[in-house]
């Protein structure tokens, strides 16, 4: 079950964290990954493991907020590869703020990497799965998508806009045979949480990461590789009949947190 044998799968963001962990996942489940990632080497590393373990990863520099530059990266892949049966979008970033202290430079930049990324890649490869006779499209929400969450304006903005654009990307592609769906992970552990609380908790970064852990009421953060578990199911064929639903992979923080 869960196999992908004989598909590509395209993963940006996937050089580091829960993208990382994916493109690991993905390949060895017998996909041809191509990692994109805006810093090259990050995907290098991430492919070169990948291949280590005698599975098929390539990597490419790319920039999400870069219409022309996703277009050509993507055609580049489906030209080598054939055809693209999966896209991840899994490339963003974070901020924290409220409406009162989030300056207009912020507010542009979340906006352009985690709302006109998203839409820049499946812009480039929508009319490939088309032509092809089908595909699937896996976002990476939050559950900043559905829930109000403190200090988070921006960047809930843009994970609601990804919610409302899987929808959308759901409705108009039946017909064609594509597949959109979308994870709304809570808090999950990777490199940026722990960057994060160094920078503005340093000396308190145990104190500070079991705070955060218990915001979830199960008592912990998710895990990269959980967040792929999931991915790999909506993306393999046993999903075939899952299209336009949002996922929670929160540890009860939506339902349980009253």
């Amino acid at each position: 079950m869960f196999s992908l044998q004989h598909k590509t799968a395209v993963i940006t963001g996937g050089g580091s964290g829960i993208g990382r962990a994916i493109a690991t996942v993905f390949a060895q489940q017998g996909a041809e990954v191509f990692i994109l990632d805006l810093n090259k080497s990050t995907a290098d590393e991430a492919a070169d493991a990948i291949i280590a373990s005698g599975h098929k990863a390539r990597a490419y520099a790319a920039n999400v907020a870069d219409q022309k530059q996703m277009k050509e990266t993507i055609a580049a892949i489906a030209q080598e590869a054939g055809r693209i049966d999966i896209l991840v979008n899994s490339a963003g970033i974070s901020h924290i703020g409220r409406l009162d202290n989030t300056t207009e430079e912020d507010f542009d930049r979340v906006y352009t990497v985690n709302v006109k990324g998203v839409y820049n890649a499946m812009h480039a490869v929508i009319h490939q799965m088309k032509q092809q006779g089908g595909g699937v499209i896996l976002n990476m929400a939050s559950i900043a998508s559905s829930v109000g969450l403190n200090d988070r304006f921006a960047y809930s903005m843009s994970k609601g806009a990804v919610l409302t654009m899987t929808l959308s990307v759901a409705k108009d592609y039946l017909k064609d045979n594509i597949r959109c769906n979308c994870i709304s992970p809570a808090r999950v552990h990777t490199s940026f949480v722990d960057n994060f609380l160094a920078k503005n908790y340093p000396g308190q970064e145990k104190e500070m990461f079991e705070k955060l852990s218990k915001t979830q009421p199960i008592g912990r953060m998710g895990k990269p590789d959980e967040v792929a578990s999931l991915a790999l199911y909506l993306c393999s064929d046993e999903a075939s009949f899952v299209t336009g639903t949002d996922y929670p992979l929160d540890g009860g923080f939506i339902r349980l947190n009253s």
